[in-house]
Formats: C-alpha cells, sequence, structure tokens
C-alpha cells in the first residue's frame, strides 16, 4: 500500500483557540479552521430584571442553522413559563404563526413520582402567541432556574417553513421536581426570519444568560 506524503511546507497549522486541524481546500496540505457543525457565538445577553431578551441583528443567511443557549434562566414570579418566538419585521411584530408538539418527562426529588407523557396543552396549532419552552412553571426560589437549548433551521429561507426544535431542564416549581421537556414544531411562514425574543409569560428574567450561535 502506497503512503500519502504531504510537504511540511504545506502545514499551516499554527494554534489558534476553538479552532481544529483539517485539510486545506486543494487537499495537499493541513490547515486550521472550523469543521462543518462547529458552533460560532454571535452574541451574548445577560438579563437583569429583563422584560425580554431579543436578537435582532446577526440572524441571516450566513448560517442554516441557529442555536439559542439559555443558561440559568431565572425568574422573577413563581411557577411561570419560559417562551419565545418570531419575527419577519426585524422585530416589530413577534407573531409568526407556529404548529408545535410538546412531551415531557419529570422525577420528584424523593423518588416517589415520575411520568413520561405528550403534554396537551403546551403546544400550538398554527398560534400566533409565544411558546413555551418549560413543562411545569419554573420556580422563582433562590436556586430554581431553567437551562437548555432552542434550535432554528435555515431562518433566511424564502422558501420553506422554519423548522425548531428544543430541550430544556427546569426544577419546577411543585415540590421540587426534575423536569425535562422537549418542544418541536416550524413557524408557518416563508418569510425570513430575523429576530427571536425570549421572555416568561408573566414578570421579568431577574437573571440569566442567552447565547446565539451560528452552526458552520
Amino acid at each position: 500500500m502506497a503512503l500519502s506524503k504531504v510537504d511540511f511546507n504545506s502545514m499551516n497549522v499554527t494554534p489558534s483557540a476553538s479552532k481544529a486541524i483539517k485539510f486545506n481546500s486543494s487537499n495537499n496540505g493541513l490547515e486550521t479552521g472550523d469543521l462543518g457543525g462547529s458552533l460560532v457565538l454571535i452574541s451574548e445577553q445577560t438579563a437583569s430584571s429583563s422584560s425580554a431578551i431579543s436578537f435582532t441583528s446577526g440572524i441571516d443567511s450566513t448560517y442554516k442553522e441557529y442555536v439559542f443557549k439559555f443558561i440559568d434562566i431565572h425568574p422573577s414570579a413563581d411557577n411561570i413559563n419560559f417562551t419565545f418566538n418570531m419575527s419577519v419585521d426585524s422585530g416589530s411584530n413577534y407573531n409568526v404563526a407556529k404548529t408545535t408538539t410538546f412531551f415531557e418527562a419529570y422525577h420528584k426529588e424523593d423518588g416517589s413520582d415520575q411520568y413520561l407523557a405528550i403534554a396537551d396543552g403546551r403546544d400550538l396549532a398554527q398560534g400566533t402567541g409565544f411558546q413555551q419552552l418549560n413543562g411545569a412553571g419554573v420556580q422563582n426560589e433562590n436556586d430554581g432556574s431553567i437551562s437548555g437549548y432552542l434550535q432554528i433551521f435555515n431562518p433566511s429561507s424564502t422558501t420553506f417553513v422554519k423548522h425548531f426544535i428544543s430541550s430544556s431542564s427546569c426544577n419546577a416549581h411543585n415540590n421540587h421536581y426534575a423536569w425535562n421537556s422537549f418542544m418541536a414544531g416550524y413557524g408557518n411562514t416563508t418569510s425570513a426570519v430575523d429576530a427571536v425574543q425570549f421572555k416568561m409569560s408573566s414578570g421579568n428574567i431577574d437573571a440569566g444568560t442567552i447565547k446565539m450561535y451560528g452552526v458552520s
């Protein structure tokens, strides 16, 4: 079996943060760069008694997928939902029609109760309102929060509807449950989605961080 040789001078592999080693475009040398599927941080927002967190720039045709990671979102009120919606007019209106599905699992801290089921009433059927991302209401005790992600596919398409998926974990308000929620669906529009907003169903987002990534 013949061995392929690579010219030392064709290796451009100076260490670079958050980069990987890959073949160059000519396939005759190595270089550092982003691999397919890499997350590229575009923007980050931290809540401080915020009524909403909106991403109104950076969502365009640069990437086919966008991932929003929400980390330790803490509400001002107890037993409320963390929600999102999309906009096709740069954030002037968040009212894209959505059809979604929702299922969830929970387990009580003392091990006495567990559950897995489709969650009727948490999904939408061509609804233009905000879609909740959690199952049971998020608690606002000092250690209460919700974390997870929302992934939107090809938001700039002017041909297809806008598919999205989400998974989240929260410590629910009612008797200290671990609550894992799964939501998926599509925004029923062929207009380009160019803004996304997150907010609580009531009150403010007291604390927490949301990061927006493009998937290269």
